[in-house]
C-alpha cells in the first residue's frame, strides 16, 4: 500500500489554525485578565453532563454500525485511505531510497526561528541534531525489524526529547511532537539515529522517531500473534486504564492504557497470585514487555476490577459517543498527545476506537478521507446554508475547519453544540468586543457565537462534515 505522509505543518489542529481559532492570549503587555468559563455563551451547568444531550436524543441506544459493518468500515479504511498502513505488511527489503526520503520528509531542518525553554536554538544544534538522523548509515536495502509498544510513547519529528518552539512565550506547542503510540501497538523498525537511542518506526497511523526504550524487538509472526490476540481482547473504556502497580514486576507495573487500546487476556488460574497480589479481583491480561538486550517477551498484569474496561468494543450508537467524549472533559489539550493527554483529531479518533471503529490520525486525513460519508462545504457557501447543515448535523458527526475538529453531540433551541479539545476561541462580550477564552482543554461550546478574526465566524471556515454511517 502506498503511504503519503503528509505535512506536518499541515496536520492536527495546526498552529495556525491554533492562533486563528483561538485568538488564544492576550498581546504581550495586555493587562485585561481572560475571561470566566462560564463566558461561553449558553453554557449550562446541566450541559456538563453526558445524561443532559443523551436524554434529548430519540432512541440513543440504536446501534449504528453492527460489529460486521465496523468490520466492513475498517477494512475499506485500511484499503482505501492513503495514510494508513500495515507496518507488518511491509515487504523484506525496502530500498535506501524509500526509507531516507520517508525521514527527510519528517525530520526537515528548521529554516524558522526555533527555541527551547533555555532560549533560541543554535546552528549547532540543529547541525547536530542532522547528524543524528544517520542517513549515511542507511544500507541500499533495509531489512525491517518489528516491535510491540510496551509503554506510552511521544512520536517525534526528531531523535530528540527537547521540546522546541516557535517563540520563546509559547511553550504549550511543541514543533517536533507528533503523536504518541500505546502499549501493545505494532510498528516496523527501519532505522536507529546515530545513539542508537531512537528508533524510526511505520505503526499503522504514522512514521516518526520514538525512544527505543519502549520498543521490544520480537519476529513478525510474534508482533503479528500479538496483535491478533490483543483484538478480542479486553478494550479500555475509560480515558485510561492503569495496571496495579508491582514491586515484583516494575516492567508492568502502573502501565497507562489510553481509551480504545486493547490487550489480550492472559492465559491464568485466577485462584493463583500474580506479582504478589490475588488476581480474582482484576482482570489478568498480557502485556509486552523489553528486556535489557530490547528483545521482545510477554508478562501477564493485572488491571484492577474497578478499571473502565469491556470485553469488546463498545456498541456504536448516538449514547455511546457522547459518553465516551464526556470522559476527557476538562483534560488539558495536549499537541500531538503531549502532556500526557490528546489533540482534536486524537480525541475523536479515540473516542470512535472505544466503539472499534479506526480513523485517521490527522485533521487533513479525517477531514478528506474518501472512506467516510462526507459532506463537502464548498468555500462559496452562504452562511445560512452552513447554518443549516450543522442544524442537520447528528451526534457523532465530524465537523471540519482548517487544522481542527469537533464532534457534535446535539442541538439546544436549534443551536448546534460540538464537545472538542481546543487550545481556546473567541465571541463576543455584551459589549461587543472580542473576548478570548484560553480554553485549553476538552470543552463543550455551541458553534454559532465562535469567531475566527475580527470580522469573520468559525461556521464559515468549516470545509467538510464526516459521518461514520
Amino acid at each position: 500500500m502506498r503511504f503519503n505522509r503528509l505535512s506536518p505543518f499541515a496536520l492536527r489542529c495546526t498552529y495556525a489554525t491554533v492562533l486563528a481559532l483561538a485568538a488564544l492570549l492576550p498581546a504581550p503587555g495586555a493587562t485585561h485578565a481572560a475571561p470566566p468559563a462560564h463566558a461561553i455563551p449558553g453554557l449550562t451547568p446541566a450541559m456538563q453532563s453526558p445524561a443532559f444531550w443523551i436524554a434529548r436524543l430519540d432512541a440513543p441506544d440504536a446501534v449504528i454500525l453492527d460489529a460486521a459493518e465496523i468490520e466492513t468500515q475498517n477494512a475499506a479504511m485500511r484499503r482505501n485511505e492513503a495514510s494508513i498502513q500495515d507496518p507488518l505488511a511491509l515487504p523484506d527489503r525496502l530500498d535506501r531510497r524509500t526509507v531516507t526520503g520517508w525521514i527527510a520528509a519528517l525530520s526537515k531542518r528548521p529554516t524558522a526561528p526555533r527555541f527551547t525553554v533555555d532560549g533560541p536554538v543554535e546552528a549547532a544544534t540543529l547541525d547536530a541534531w542532522m547528524d543524528m538522523l544517520a542517513l549515511d548509515a542507511l544500507p541500499a536495502q533495509v531489512t525491517p525489524r518489528f516491535g510491540l509498544v510496551v509503554r506510552r510513547a511521544d512520536l517525534r519529528a526528531f531523535p530528540t526529547a527537547t521540546r522546541i518552539f516557535s517563540r520563546p512565550d509559547d511553550i504549550d506547542i511543541d514543533r517536533f511532537q507528533e503523536d504518541a503510540l500505546f502499549p501493545g501497538a505494532p510498528v516496523a523498525v527501519l532505522h536507529a539515529s546515530r545513539d542508537g537511542q531512537w528508533l524510526f518506526v511505520v505503526s499503522e497511523r504514522y512514521r516518526a522517531w520514538v525512544d527505543a526504550r519502549h520498543v521490544a524487538i520480537g519476529t513478525r509472526d510474534v508482533v503479528a500473534d500479538y496483535a491478533s490476540r490483543a483484538a478480542d481482547g479486553v478494550v479500555v473504556a475509560g480515558a485510561t486504564a492503569h495496571t496495579v502497580f508491582t514491586p515484583q514486576a516494575p516492567a508492568v507495573s502502573d502501565v497507562q492504557l489510553d481509551m480504545g487500546v486493547r490487550v489480550p487476556r492472559a492465559d491464568w488460574d485466577p485462584a493463583r497470585a500474580l506479582h504478589g497480589q490475588l488476581p480474582a479481583f482484576g482482570h489478568i491480561v498480557e502485556l509486552p514487555v523489553r528486556g535489557d538486550d530490547g528483545a521482545l517477551s510477554f508478562l501477564p498484569a493485572l488491571l484492577p476490577a474497578s478499571a473502565d474496561v469491556a470485553d469488546a468494543a463498545l456498541p456504536h450508537t448516538r449514547a455511546t459517543l457522547i459518553r465516551q467524549a464526556f470522559k476527557f472533559l476538562g483534560e488539558r489539550y495536549g499537541w500531538g498527545h503531549a502532556y500526557n493527554a490528546r489533540d482534536c483529531s486524537g480525541f475523536v479518533s479515540e473516542i470512535y476506537r472505544s466503539v472499534g471503529i479506526l480513523l485517521p490520525r490527522n485533521t487533513s486525513a479525517q477531514a478528506t478521507s474518501p472512506v467516510l460519508n462526507r459532506i463537502e462545504v464548498p468555500a462559496d457557501l452562504p452562511h445560512a446554508q452552513r447554518l443549516q447543515l450543522l442544524r442537520e448535523a447528528d451526534v457523532g458527526d465530524m465537523v471540519f475547519i482548517p487544522g481542527h475538529v469537533m464532534l457534535v453531540i446535539g442541538h439546544v433551541d436549534g443551536e448546534p453544540w460540538v464537545i472538542h479539545d481546543t487550545a481556546g476561541m473567541s465571541v463576543r462580550d455584551g459589549d461587543g468586543a472580542i473576548a478570548r477564552l484560553p480554553l485549553n482543554g476538552v470543552v463543550v461550546t455551541p458553534v454559532t457565537p465562535m469567531l475566527s478574526g475580527e470580522d469573520g465566524t468559525t461556521i464559515d471556515r468549516i470545509t467538510s462534515i464526516q459521518r461514520v454511517r
